[in-house]
């Protein structure tokens, strides 16, 4: 992976539009965009979130053709190209950096179940009041205070919401925003509170503290206030890592600091859901049915 990402006419061409096939499905990419490489090296990357819509579609039976997904921080679209290849869920990308939603568009606006915002997405209206800009590493992109993005490119919580009646009965969130994730998914839960979504993010607190500057374990309580209990975990690369209750999350996060590399993974993928929900505990338990290891389940436990 390291050859082929730092190749010297790969990194000289690095804004060459190239069209790869990436699990399972077709995507228009710049070609320093590194997910093809990380697909191939781990299969099993990204695919939790697929895999979780769909044991949820799977659950909602009659009502299947309704669900509706919202994708913050879409990227090029590749997360909600392969759910709604494996679904027929309709997906709300949201997505703040130019660079990227140029692709999102080359690969979903022919998609009549997806719909895009090229915007900020913040908690609320006094959020990035002065602007905000795009940094970029990789295939990806953190946001810095700056006067770069004008106010009309930052969209609340709230005002998404208006925008987009159609997508009140939310089924399924997703947040990959390099490091505000914890400050937005509350927002949101608070936001849908009537739909109950489940809530899929990352949780990479070492990047929470230093681009944010938040705890990053504050999200926990946060999220329990809105009714959320239960947790299914997984390592960044989508391999397992078992299931526990929101109020031991905090606990069990220590050992995300320093990142512990030396176990396979960085950071975690979570997935946060209601305790009402039956079907979401359902797809849990389908999905991660152990209880959580920082060694995770999917890999040789230490004797």
């Amino acid at each position: 992976m390291y050859v082929r990402v730092n190749a010297p006419w790969r990194r000289l061409l690095k804004n060459r539009t190239v069209k790869r096939h990436v699990q399972g499905t077709d995507l228009f990419l710049p070609w320093s965009h590194q997910l093809p490489d990380y697909a191939r090296a781990r299969p099993s990357y990204g695919q939790n979130l697929v895999n979780l819509a769909v044991a949820l579609e799977k659950r909602l039976g009659n009502d299947a053709a309704s669900m509706g997904v919202l994708d913050v921080g879409a990227n090029v679209g590749d997360s909600a190209a392969q759910i709604m290849a494996a679904t027929s869920a309709r997906v709300l990308c949201v997505e703040a950096d130019p660079h990227w939603s140029t692709y999102l568009h080359m690969n979903l606006d022919s998609n009549p179940r997806a719909a895009i915002e090229e915007a900020l997405l913040t908690p609320n209206d006094d959020s990035w009041s002065g602007g905000a800009t795009a940094v970029r590493s990789g295939g990806t992109s953190h946001f810095v205070a700056s006067e770069a993005l004008q106010s009309e490119s930052i969209l609340s919580v709230g005002n998404l919401y208006e925008r987009h009646p159609d997508f009140a009965g939310l089924r399924l969130v997703k947040s990959d925003t390099d490091g505000f994730d914890t400050t937005l998914v509350p927002a949101i839960a608070g936001q849908w509170a009537d739909a109950g979504p489940v809530l899929f993010f990352e949780f990479d607190p070492l990047l929470t503290r230093q681009v944010a500057g938040v705890d990053p374990n504050a999200v926990w309580d946060a999220v329990a206030a809105l009714g959320y209990s239960r947790l299914a975990v997984w390592d960044n690369a989508g391999d397992p890592m078992g299931q526990l209750d929101v109020g031991e999350a905090a606990e069990k996060a220590r050992s995300l600091e320093p990142r512990p590399a030396h176990l396979g993974y960085d950071f975690w993928d979570v997935a946060v859901c209601r305790g009402d929900d039956e079907a979401a505990l359902s797809a849990f338990d389908e999905l991660v049915p152990e209880a959580f290891s920082p060694l995770g389940i999917a890999r040789p436990r230490a004797s």
